[in-house]
């Protein structure tokens, strides 16, 4: 019987080999070097193009452009002559121009500093408010962050505005009566300080919050054993904040350089880089250039050397971007 049994046991069913997966030679499916074929380049495309006639092209339009002898008569009629370097040799000879250029560093330099130094102190403020107070601060500061450019500086010129500006009402009734129709847009220095006051106030909340986001990474346990040896504030800032937050704080000064030294709409709106050029600086310089006196081909002139100093700021920052990679990794 049990060898009856073996021999009618049912015997299980052959495996059948499992059919072999074909890789398609065309773009859907993996290529055999592990990438995933021309449609990543394809999604990528319209990015791609659409940054290259909005950036690229101009840019090189204007090298074209400051090489040539390029006027109203050449803008209407296109017969540009190719001039090689003599506009970067007419504009590098003007006195003018390399006054321009100690400005834009001026009002780049008192810009950042002031801009810094306000929101780390704003940061910092944050950081030591209970939760409600910490939410009426972000949102003013989202609420500033938001408002259009055009919006702010139109709101500033009425702040100041000789005969209806509330900054010389407020002065006249506390008894500064010299300020009573005070021309602020008159005086160079009035109206310098005033942009200034217009860029920090436009710039401050994203570097503050950008700054006060560095600092909820510092752990705290680091804090108290510093409070516990006695150490002050600026010490602690010093030895403990700074130093886990600079990275971040390196990037910021380094966006916060790029942004000023490239400001033009606030200026032009506002004073148009008068009067006479007090609040003239090279963006604003290569407009006059080209509209006041039709010379297209300085304005690109100036443009590029523009371009130039701003590459260089260029370099520093994503040096300190890799840096901070880096010290990440």
């Amino acid at each position: 019987m049990s060898a009856v049994r073996e021999q009618t046991a049912p015997h299980p069913p052959p495996s059948t080999p499992r059919p072999r997966r074909t890789t398609r030679s065309g773009g859907c499916g993996p290529s055999k070097d592990g990438g995933r074929g021309i449609w990543p380049y394809v999604l990528i495309a319209p990015a791609v193009l659409g940054t290259l006639y909005l950036l690229v092209y101009p840019l090189i339009r204007a090298v074209v452009i400051s090489l040539q002898d390029f006027g109203l008569r050449q803008l209407i009629l296109g017969d540009a002559r190719f001039v090689g370097l003599k506009n970067y040799e007419t504009l590098l000879g003007d006195s003018r121009f390399w006054e321009v250029v100690r400005r834009t560093f001026l009002f780049m330099a008192v810009n950042v500093v002031l801009i810094m130094v306000l929101s780390t102190l704003v940061a910092l403020m944050i950081e030591r408010l209970g939760r409600f107070g910490r939410i009426a601060v972000l949102s003013a500061l989202v609420l500033t962050w938001a408002m259009p450019v055009i919006a702010a500086t139109t709101v500033f010129q009425w702040l100041f505005h000789s005969e209806f500006g509330i900054v010389n009402a407020v002065l006249t009734d506390l008894g500064f009566e010299s300020f009573d129709r005070y021309p602020w847009f008159a005086h160079g220095p009035a109206a310098f300080a005033i942009l200034v006051a217009l860029i920090v106030w436009q710039s401050v909340p994203f570097a503050a919050i950008t700054l006060y986001s560095a600092l909820t990474t510092v752990p705290t346990e680091l804090y108290e054993s510093a409070r516990l040896d006695g150490a002050s504030g600026p010490r602690i800032f010093r030895s403990i904040t700074y130093p886990i937050v600079r990275p971040i704080f390196m990037l910021v000064l380094s966006l916060e350089v790029i942004w000023t030294f490239k400001a033009f709409v606030q200026i032009w709106v506002m004073t148009n880089g008068g009067p006479g050029d007090s609040t003239t600086i090279l963006p604003v310089y290569a407009v006059q250039t080209a509209l006041s006196s039709q010379r297209y081909d300085l304005g690109s002139a100036a443009s590029m050397v523009t371009v130039v100093l701003m590459s260089g700021v260029l370099v520093l920052y994503f040096r300190q971007m890799f840096r901070q990679e880096d010290e990440l990794s």
